[in-house]
């Protein structure tokens, strides 16, 4: 498949225009979680979110792909789901219409989200208007990050002040009537005081009906530089969100009820159509967080960093939606609609501080990492179900435009479903060597240890309890560099989430006896520089999710821990520049995800939800002059489950995408984008059995582009 894809590429020569330059430059290098590079490439070199150490890619003993903001614009992406399209092995959940939400590796999460390195894991819709790059680091990382991230975590890398002052802004409209607006400003101050501010405002528009809504991002960072050994960056991020929540469409059971041998697709023919109730579906979101990261180099081999992180975090949504099919009822169609509201207040506090020590040994060469991180997360929940008269469901008629009675959500303590108060708190040590025997094989080994508890109250049921947990995550990787341009290597990683779930919002009796779910990954890689500027990977994997609950067989009353999960399958990805001004990036993922051991959600041999067999990607950019460039995308992904019962096929679908970009002067460039090129009818997402999201039929997107 990649193969034939690369041929694709190579009849239908793409572009790669102008870049605007990084003005931060060469200031970022030696920022743990800034990479040295530069932003006109789809090929960066170098990482420190995989280490915390400034560390080639092909020195990591782990599979990681990275999407650069040359290639966010080149292919005008605006949500983190678009982009993560783009990443072998990534897999997009409709996420209920209000979040992102990413498979990696057969698991699902709404939070193994990082922003340079700190842990963003409330539920919202990131944007991308502030963003160098975006890394996926693929398989369990808690020997860096902490809890969770058993198949991966995505971690954004902001843009950073520099000293070359520099403006660059751009202007979007679609087909739909959506646009934004943004621009990113970077201005020195002073000796060694520099100033940068990015900011968005985005309209939102689209092929559904009801669908709209707005973002607002701002983002204004300063950098100081006292003397060339220290610097210190301090950041604060406002992001305001109001949009339509929107779940998609229904599975279409109108000529029988679903089976396991005979499963369901998604109701076709209803593509526009909204099975909510405008005005009432909608999600609020603010943010304000504070960032602030100091590092100083005692010597050039003895280096200190401290990050910090302050966020408060205010989500709204309410919707109503279809929780169940679309049947036959006496003979006409008809779907049963539901309808809920939850409100979410966080606060999240994170301190991380590291050691970085490089000393020789003779021929060996170390790289130690040594450090601490605390953490304190204060959440607040509320939900609260919809009625319908007296009823919780109500069922309507299928038609193109729905008509839903009138929802009423009752007040008062003794109408809420979930009302709930929870404190979790973290303190991690961890120590990390990255040994370089001679220049032909390095090892990288780490061990980390989390103390994690969560203290949570139902403030209906009155009741307060709390579990406390001790995780050790080893990490072991084996790096063989025949070639300078090549490596081979082997990796063993773990990681736990507890009980509690990737958001902790409640726990119970069951949760707090019961010991964290634990991921084990073995994975053998290949990093090889085709060319110096044309980088293939390469990765083979297992990844056993065990600690799995489930009923006990002698007392199904009973939970116990033996259910488990199994992942494994094949990554290949290429970015880079196949020649010169000929930019590429492409992969290639082969999945297999199941049940090993019975659960408490699915019996052994059910496929985990919305893990296509086969998925396969490829972008490409060629400038045919130094003026005009064209650009074209395809994507395909197999037929997978809408859910773990397996009753509901996602199917299979293809989109083409196009490109061309226009220099009108030095300073402007205009930018065509069309995105579903073919006006293929397809299902993009879901969340389960009856929230599937359609995909968007063909659109265009102008974009002028402006350089200061």
């Amino acid at each position: 498949m990649l193969v034939s894809l690369l041929a694709l590429a190579a009849a239908t020569a793409v572009p790669a225009p102008v870049a605007i330059a990084d003005v931060a430059g060469s200031e970022a290098e030696g920022e743990p979680i800034v990479v040295t590079g530069t932003r006109d490439t789809y090929q960066p070199r170098a990482t420190s979110s995989a280490t915390r150490t400034e560390t080639e890619l092909k020195d990591v003993p782990q599979a990681v792909s990275i999407v650069t903001a040359q290639q966010i614009d080149d292919q005008a992406l605006r949500s983190m789901g678009e982009l993560l399209r783009y990443v072998p092995g990534a897999v997009i959940s409709q996420g209920e219409g209000h979040r992102d939400q990413v498979i990696l590796r057969g698991n699902s999460s709404s939070a193994d989200f990082f922003v340079d390195g700190l842990r963003d894991d409330v539920q919202y819709y990131r944007g991308l208007y502030n963003l160098e790059r975006v890394e996926v680091l693929k398989g369990p990382n808690a020997m860096i990050f902490g809890r969770g991230g058993g198949g991966g975590i995505v971690n954004r890398v902001t843009k950073k002040p520099g000293p070359r002052p520099g403006a660059n802004a751009a202007l979007s409209l679609d087909g739909y009537g959506a646009w934004f607006v943004e621009g990113d400003v970077n201005e020195p101050l002073g000796h060694g005081v520099y100033a940068r501010l990015n900011g968005t405002y985005e309209a939102f528009d689209g092929f559904r009906d009801a669908y709209g809504g707005h973002r607002i991002g701002l983002n204004p960072t300063l950098a100081f530089e006292p003397t060339g050994r220290t610097r210190i960056d301090l950041s604060y991020e406002y992001d305001a969100d109001r949009r339509v929540v929107d779940r998609g469409v229904p599975s279409d059971q109108r000529t029988g009820a679903a089976t396991l041998a005979n499963p369901a697709p998604p109701l076709a023919g209803y593509r526009r159509t909204f099975f909510g109730v405008p005005g009432l579906n909608r999600t609020t979101f603010d943010a304000h967080v504070v960032r602030a990261q100091a590092r100083h180099e005692f010597s050039e081999s003895l280096s200190f960093t401290s990050r910090f992180l302050d966020g408060d975090y205010d989500k709204f949504y309410r919707n109503a939606m279809a929780q169940a099919p679309a049947t036959l009822v006496g003979g006409a169609a008809k779907v049963g609609i539901e309808a809920y509201q939850d409100a979410t207040q966080r606060r999240n506090l994170f301190s991380q501080n590291d050691l970085v020590w490089k000393v020789a040994t003779g021929p060996v060469r170390h790289v130690v990492l040594a450090g601490v991180e605390g953490g304190r997360q204060e959440t607040d929940g509320q939900r609260q179900n919809g009625f319908f008269g007296n009823a919780r469901r109500v069922s309507v008629d299928l038609a193109p435009v729905i008509a839903v009675p009138p929802v009423t959500f009752r007040t008062g303590l003794a109408a809420a479903e979930r009302l709930t108060h929870g404190v979790a708190t973290i303190l991690a040590f961890y120590l990390q060597d990255q040994i370089s025997i001679g220049d032909h094989v390095d090892v990288v080994a780490g061990l980390r240890h989390d103390r994690f508890r969560l203290e949570a109250s139902d403030l209906l049921a009155g009741t307060k309890l709390a579990r406390t947990d001790g995780l050790w995550s080893p990490r072991l990787g084996l790096v063989l560099k025949p070639r300078r341009d090549m490596s081979l290597y082997a990796s063993y990683s773990r990681s736990y989430l507890p009980q509690s779930g990737d958001q902790f919002a409640s726990l119970d009796l069951t949760q707090a006896a019961l010991k964290p779910e634990r991921f084990d990954n073995v994975e053998l890689g290949l990093k090889w520089d085709i060319r110096p500027a044309l980088s293939l990977t390469a990765a083979v994997y297992r990844l056993d999710r065990t600690n799995s609950r489930s009923p006990d067989p002698a007392n199904p009353a009973r939970t116990i821990l033996t259910g488990a999960q199994r992942s494994k399958g094949i990554e290949i990805g290429l970015s880079g520049e196949i020649r010169p001004r000929w930019h590429v990036s492409a992969g290639y993922a082969y999945q297999e995800a199941e049940i090993s051991r019975t659960t408490a959600a699915a019996p052994a041999g059910r496929q985990v939800a919305l893990v296509p067999r086969h998925q396969a990607s490829l972008w490409t950019r060629y400038d045919l002059t130094a003026r005009f460039g064209i650009g074209a995308g395809i994507y395909h992904q197999s037929k997978s489950f809408t859910s773990i019962s397996n009753l509901v096929v996602l199917p299979a679908f293809t989109r083409v995408d196009a490109a061309a970009y226009y220099k009108l002067s030095r300073a402007v460039e205009l930018q065509v984008n069309v995105e579903n090129a073919l006006d293929a009818d397809y299902f993009a997402s879901a969340f389960n059995d009856n929230n599937i999201m359609p995909g968007a039929p063909a659109s265009v997107r102008g974009t002028l582009r402006f350089q200061f």
